[in-house]
């Protein structure tokens, strides 16, 4: 879960009613879950429709094709539908969120009536970052899509970029979504599982596992990525069972090669693991901030 509470949940496993958040820092994490979000919709029977904002139809269609499906079939007879953001939701110079409500409630009776099994809904939320009338009531329509789609054959799935979305503005993503789109995890086996998440409105990497001599080469990998992201960089620390030298050492390299004005911030590290930290003299590291497990976030 993040901060919030919110679950994490794997878009193959949706079901009618589910509204989700995917939270994505890079184009290969969106296209690795839309590709499976929309093909799960079509071996399922449903309909699909997308909001396009920044994505070409070209773009969307090709996901499904890298992944086997056809996608000219499915786009001919209506079943998979890609609306551009500027001739649908804000086609009157402006965001309407009755009217947008009412369109969605109409494409999933429609669905339904021409025998689809149910609606599966996606949009690129980056036309609220706009200066269009209406983009402030973003948070009122997610909570009313919300309950739309909960008494109804539909799911729906709402793309937020974290490069271009603010924290504050991710926190409210995060309030107005049951749950979170698993985004694909850096790294994952039997003793070391590396994911990105959303918490508090920032990305963080969690660590869950073991950190040892073994593996290390593959955390440090994975917090070069992290510092593509924006802001600070953040680990999860809460699920981490163990971490050696050789972990320390390199997580203590990684933040020294951070830019000035850059902090690495460690969140949620057990007790022993701090005195390890303090033993080793990590936490004098003026880039590094350790946070215990139990101890409240500073106001950054």
């Amino acid at each position: 879960m993040t901060a919030q509470g919110l679950r994490e949940r794997q878009v193959s496993d949706l079901r009618h009613g589910d509204h989700l958040c995917l939270a994505f820092a890079d184009e290969s994490e969106r296209r690795d879950v839309l590709t499976s979000y929309l093909s799960t919709g079509l071996e399922r029977g449903e309909r699909l429709l997308y909001y396009a904002e920044r994505s070409a139809p070209e773009t969307v269609t090709g996901w499904l094709r890298d992944a086997g499906v056809d996608p000219a079939p499915v786009v001919a007879d209506g079943r998979l539908k890609i609306v551009p953001v500027a001739a649908s939701l804000l086609a009157a110079g402006r965001f309407d969120p009755d009217a947008t409500v009412a369109t969605i409630e109409r494409e999933v009776a429609d669905s339904l009536a021409a025998g689809h099994a149910g609606l599966r809904l996606t949009g690129e939320m980056d036309w609220a970052l706009r200066d269009v009338p209406g983009a402030d009531g973003l948070p009122d329509f997610e909570e009313r899509v919300g309950a739309l789609v909960a008494g109804r054959r539909a799911t729906a799935l709402c793309q937020y970029d974290v490069r271009r979305f603010d924290a504050d503005r991710l926190t409210v993503a995060d309030r107005v979504h049951p749950a979170a789109a698993t985004v694909p995890a850096l790294h994952e086996d039997a003793v070391l599982q590396l994911h990105p998440v959303l918490r508090d409105g920032r990305r963080e990497l969690r660590v869950a596992g073991t950190v040892d001599y073994r593996n290390v080469v593959v955390l440090a990998d994975a917090l070069y990525k992290a510092a593509g992201w924006p802001g600070d960089v953040r680990l999860d620390m809460s699920a981490l069972e163990f971490i050696d030298l050789a972990g320390v050492r390199a997580i203590a390299q990684f933040a020294s090669w951070l830019e000035p004005g850059r902090k690495l911030r460690v969140n949620d590290l057990a007790p022993r693991l701090c005195h390890m930290v303090r033993l080793v003299g990590w936490d004098e590291e003026p880039s590094i901030v350790v946070r215990p497990s139990g101890e409240r976030p500073a106001q950054e």
